[in-house]
């Protein structure tokens, strides 16, 4: 399937069809070949054998509240769909830390996307403070995963989600789409219930779960010594 060309803002805008919203008939300019060739080898570790739909993309970013993030995660970005959705939300000035552990996939959007906000990690998604660490980078204030916790073993996937939590910054949100519910049961046991979406326009249907890491308290002030 030929990637379709996006025209330049200024085209869009004197479009009589440059609405804002993302029309769900309209191919992504993904890489869908590769995406599906990555299904077939890898099964249990690509989540759909389709990317997502440009109404999938925008609300998960919406629900992650990409736009006032400095550092934003992403697990298992695959061919990069989502990616280019992440980096078209996010401010000049903040960082993606894409994890991929398909090299296949992390060679793909290393020549595929141009963009200095976007570093690309091959590694587990169980390893994300490793990953920080390599790359000199502080918590993340969300970090988003479309992997499919549904194909793994549950002590990998919890492993996981405890890898998440301990690495998120103090009101950081963790947000994950899948088509099944594994994460949220899984995800209560780390971090409590989470709030849930869904969005139909996508194949297959998803559902859409946000958890929000508690702000750390303040500490008090000490109390001051009565005088004598």
């Amino acid at each position: 399937m030929p990637e379709t060309r996006q025209a330049p803002q200024s085209e869009r805008a004197n479009s009589p069809d440059s609405s804002d919203e993302p029309h769900p008939l309209i191919p992504q300019s993904d890489h869908p070949l590769a995406f599906l060739r990555g299904f077939l080898e890898r099964p249990k570790e690509v989540g759909s054998i389709i990317p997502s739909s440009r109404w999938m993309e925008r609300r998960i970013t919406r629900t992650a509240e990409i736009a006032k993030s400095n550092l934003i995660i992403e697990l298992g970005p695959g061919t990069g769909g989502t990616t280019k959705a992440l980096l078209q939300s996010m401010r000049p000035d903040a960082t993606l830390l894409a994890i991929e552990i398909n090299p296949d996939f992390c060679e793909l959007l290393t020549e595929t996307i141009r963009d200095p906000r976007l570093i690309v990690h091959q590694g587990s998604a169980s390893d994300v403070q490793e990953a920080l660490t390599k790359h000199d980078l502080t918590a993340p204030d969300a970090v988003l995963s479309g992997i499919p916790f549904s194909t793994m073993p549950k002590n990998l996937g919890l492993s996981i989600l405890r890898s998440v939590k301990d690495s998120l910054a103090p009101s950081g949100r963790f947000v994950a789409y899948q088509f099944r519910d594994v994460v949220h049961t899984l995800g209560k046991q780390v971090f409590g219930p989470a709030s849930t979406q869904f969005e139909l326009l996508n194949m297959p249907p998803m559902r859409v779960y946000r958890w929000d890491v508690p702000r750390t308290k303040k500490p008090r002030n000490p109390r001051p010594h009565p005088r004598r």
